[in-house]
């Protein structure tokens, strides 16, 4: 069920009444039939493999406290975790690649299936398996109630695309009595809104541009692929932090705080600065339970080094099974490689803080996480080479402007509202860095606030007929 659909309007219209009418030691009862509902909505066959991931994290978690004293079975139920989901997520995801490329290589017939992707396995599977990890770790006492347990891996506003939550943040508050508070509320409306803008009106337009370019890339040369490029830099941040909008909004409506999972990224002046700022609870994640596990910055320079390189080309893989993301997660991890070494030996290419050099380093990162997204988004590794090699061919009978052919609007008109749009997310996003979103809309005079209220809103139903219930992005992880 996607949260741009009218189904789900509807099913969050019915669930929130619900959740507060009923007493709160019967909430997460409700929380979990509704969440596994959300999640069978889509794929019913699927809804065994999360039940199964949540099974063995409760059993593993409860078995390593129950072993407290003794390491060896401690580990041994550690280890049977991630097994277990790795080995699901694997299969799943991974095999095909991995056994076609082998066959590849070797010169075999490999074998494949022909089972489709679980939405949102790769979310749910990090999630539970990091609530084993950190009652290793004894960060956290094991969750006793297995239905709560069960609420935390299924929580359907995170469920399909994040955020990652973490057990010791996202646990408790399944404990603890959520009031109607009408403060949240509004809060909540608000990032709703604004995710909705995002995606609806701001992603699923520029999709089209997108979609055009990168499935027809040999009618592309120069100008059109750079467009589509830029256009796909926003297409994906709108996309995604829409996403991650809609599900803190929801979440904080019912009580629920969950974490940040943007922050302005595209005004990073490092690529560094980037992955602080991007999918937070996926860039924090690899730090906690593969970066610092490998030694960190506890070892040495070069160790640490290859660390980091890991990290970001298993990020790549995170992200899908193939070559081009594979490459896309080679070259963060080649740019953070060369900027620790920089930190390292104190070189500074750009310093000073005044606004030409911050605006310089800005644009650097901004070309260089765009030109990374070519492999991110491209259809296979030949297209990505091609548009690499012809990004400075240019043509000067190509129409910019056709890409858009088959929108509502004239092409030159959706063009021209394309960059406007983007330019208000720019100065948008450059307001909330500073006020934060609720921040923003209640400084805004009462008269303004509703008249951007309505705003908003005829431009996602009007604007809703491009995407007509397009799937977000990262759905496909």
């Amino acid at each position: 069920m996607s949260f741009i659909s009218p189904d789900y309007v509807v099913f969050f219209c019915i669930v929130l009444p619900l959740f507060f009418a009923i007493k709160h030691r019967f909430r997460w009862m409700l929380l979990l039939v509704v969440s596994y509902f959300f999640y069978a909505y889509g794929n019913i066959q699927y809804v065994p493999l999360i039940a199964f991931s949540t099974v063995v994290d409760y059993i593993a978690a409860r078995m390593i406290h129950r072993n407290d004293e003794n390491e060896t079975q401690r580990k041994f139920w550690l280890a049977a975790s991630i097994i277990v989901n790795l080995g699901v997520l694997f299969t799943f995801k991974y095999f095909n690649f991995f056994n076609e490329s082998a066959a590849a290589a070797f010169g075999y017939t490999p074998f494949t299936h022909n089972m489709i992707l679980p939405i949102g396995i790769s979310f749910y599977t990090f999630q539970s398996m990091s609530y084993t990890i950190d009652v290793y770790r004894r960060k956290m006492l094991p969750e006793n109630h297995f239905g709560i347990m069960a609420t935390y891996v299924a929580f359907f506003p995170q469920l399909v695309a994040g955020p990652i939550e973490r057990a010791t943040n996202l646990l408790p508050q399944f404990h603890e009595k959520q009031k109607f508070d009408e403060n949240r509320t509004v809060e909540g409306l608000q990032l709703i809104l604004w995710g909705f803008f995002k995606k609806v009106v701001i992603a699923d337009r520029i999709a089209i541009y997108v979609n055009s370019v990168y499935n027809n890339v040999d009618d592309h040369t120069g100008w059109t692929l750079i467009l589509a490029t830029f256009f796909f830099t926003f297409q994906i941040y709108c996309d995604f932090s829409g996403y991650s909008d809609i599900a803190i909004g929801t979440a904080k409506i019912m009580g629920f705080d969950l974490m940040e999972n943007f922050r302005q990224p595209y005004f990073s002046q490092s690529i560094r600065e980037f992955w602080g700022r991007w999918h937070i609870s996926l860039s924090t994640w690899f730090r906690d339970y593969l970066y610092i596990p490998l030694g960190g910055n506890r070892v040495s320079l070069w160790r640490n080094l290859l660390n980091l390189f890991i990290v970001f080309v298993v990020s790549g893989l995170w992200h899908g099974a193939g070559w081009t993301f594979i490459i896309w997660g080679f070259l963060h991890g080649v740019a953070i490689v060369i900027l620790a070494l920089f930190r390292h030996y104190n070189i500074d290419l750009l310093p000073g803080k005044n606004a030409a050099m911050v605006v310089t380093r800005v644009l650097i990162t901004f070309v260089f996480v765009s030109f990374a997204w070519i492999f991110f988004r491209a259809n296979s590794l030949a297209d990505a080479q091609y548009i690499v090699s012809h990004l400075l061919v240019f043509d000067s009978t190509q129409d910019i402007f056709a890409p858009f052919s088959g929108a509502l609007l004239s092409v030159k008109m959706e063009f021209y509202l394309s960059l406007i749009l983007i330019g208000f997310l720019i100065v948008f996003d450059m307001f909330d860095s500073r006020l934060t979103l609720p921040r923003i809309f209640a400084r805004t005079p009462l008269i303004f606030r509703w008249g951007l209220y309505y705003v908003f809103i005829a431009a996602v139903l009007f604007s809703g007929l491009y995407g007509a219930g397009a799937q977000f992005i990262y759905f496909q992880f």
